[in-house]
C-alpha cells in the first residue's frame, strides 16, 4: 500500500496500518516525508503529554497508571508513545515499558508504540514529534509520550508536548540540583511519586520553596503526591494536567505554544538536514583541493568554512551542476 492508503486506512482505524506508518516514520526519508505533510494537515486537534524525570522515578508504572485512570473514568481513547532505551547490538527499542503496559494490551481504544532514543542524547527519537503529529491526526484525543531517563531531565519533551509532568521521587535532591537541572522550564506539573517513602514532605518543600524562588513563573506548576503501584494520587495527577490544558486555553496560550513547537521543530529539521549536507560535503573527494589548502595555510578557517557552506547549500538543493572545489 502506498503512503497516502496507509494513512487512510489509519484514519479509519486500522491499527496495523498505524503500526507501519510509525515505522515509516522511524526509517525517515521521502515516506516519511509525505506522511508528515498528510499528518500535519489533518492534526492539531489531540492534547499530548509528556512524561519524564529521573531513572528509577516510576515513569512507566506512573504511565500505566494513569492510562488506567483516563479509560476507567472517562472512556476517553489514548495512545501511548514510550521511548525505550536504544538496544546496543540491534538499536532498536528494547519495549521495557509495552511489557509494564501489558494490562491494556486488549484495550481496542489503547495504542501503545515504543520507539528507541538511537543515542538521542535528548531522550527524545528523532521520530517522536512526528509519531505525535501521526497519532493526533488519525483521531487519538489523548497522547502521552513517556521518555527515557538518562540522568537528567529531557528538556526537549517540552518541545513535544502540551502539558509536561516531571517525576521526581522522595529524597530527590536540593532545589539547587532541580535548578541546574532545568525543571522550572520543564515542568508544568510536578509529581512525587513513591510517595509512600519517607521523605515526601522535605521533597515537596523542597519544590514549593524553588518555585517561590522564582519571579518567571506565569503558571506555578502544582505538585502532586501518588504511589503508582496502588493507584493514589492519580486521578489528582489528570486533574492537574486538566487544569493546566484549561489555563492554557483560558489565556490563550495554546496556539502560541503550539506554533513555538512548530517553529523550533522547523528549525531543528533544518539543521539536522544542513549538518548531514556539510558532512556529504567533507566527505566528497572533490574537496581534497580546499582541505589541503586549509592544511598548507593558502587560506584560512573563516574562507574554508564559507566555501564548505555554499557547497552543502547546493548539496541541499541537489543541484547536478554543483562546481567543485
Amino acid at each position: 500500500m502506498s503512503t497516502t492508503e496507509l494513512f487512510a486506512a489509519a484514519c479509519s482505524g486500522d491499527r496495523g496500518a498505524l503500526a507501519r506508518l510509525v515505522s515509516n516514520l522511524e526509517r525517515g526519508g521521502p515516506q516519511s516525508q509525505e506522511l508528515s505533510r498528510l499528518s500535519f494537515k489533518r492534526a492539531g486537534s489531540a492534547y499530548a503529554v509528556g512524561i519524564t524525570g529521573a531513572p528509577g522515578s516510576g515513569k512507566s508504572t506512573l504511565t500505566s497508571a494513569l492510562l488506567a485512570d483516563i479509560r476507567q473514568r472517562l472512556g476517553t481513547p489514548v495512545a501511548v508513545v514510550a521511548v525505550d532505551p536504544s538496544s546496543p547490538v540491534t538499536g532498536g527499542a528494547i519495549l521495557g515499558d509495552r511489557v509494564r503496559m501489558q494490562d491494556h494490551a486488549l484495550d481496542d481504544a489503547v495504542f501503545i508504540r515504543s520507539m528507541a532514543t538511537r543515542g538521542h542524547l535528548g531522550g527524545l527519537a528523532a521520530a517522536v514529534p512526528e509519531a505525535v503529529r501521526l497519532l493526533d491526526a488519525t483521531g487519538w484525543p489523548i497522547i502521552i509520550v513517556e521518555t527515557v531517563g538518562v540522568g537528567q531531565v529531557e528538556i526537549e519533551v517540552a518541545a513535544t508536548c502540551d502539558t509536561v509532568v516531571v517525576v521526581v521521587t522522595p529524597g530527590w535532591g536540593d532545589s539547587v540540583q532541580a535548578n541546574k537541572a532545568g525543571l522550572l522550564e520543564t515542568a508544568d506539573v510536578f509529581v512525587i511519586n513513591k510517595a509512600d517513602r519517607p521523605g515526601v514532605t522535605a521533597t515537596a518543600r523542597d519544590l514549593r520553596l524553588m518555585l517561590q524562588l522564582s519571579t518567571s513563573l506565569e503558571w506555578t506548576p502544582p505538585i502532586v503526591e501518588t504511589v503508582a503501584l496502588t493507584g493514589k494520587g492519580v486521578a489528582e495527577l489528570w486533574e492537574a494536567v486538566a487544569s493546566h490544558r484549561d489555563y492554557l486555553e483560558r489565556q490563550g496560550k495554546l496556539v502560541p505554544r503550539r506554533a513555538a513547537r512548530a517553529r523550533d521543530e522547523t528549525v531543528r529539521i533544518a539543521q539536522g538536514r544542513f549538518q548531514a549536507a556539510l558532512a556529504a560535503t567533507l566527505d566528497d573527494a572533490s574537496n581534497a583541493e580546499l582541505l589541503e589548502a586549509l592544511k598548507s595555510r593558502r587560506i584560512d578557517p573563516a574562507e574554508a568554512a564559507t566555501r564548505l557552506i555554499e557547497a552543502a547549500v547546493l548539496e541541499l538543493t541537489n543541484d547536478p551542476g554543483r562546481p567543485p572545489l
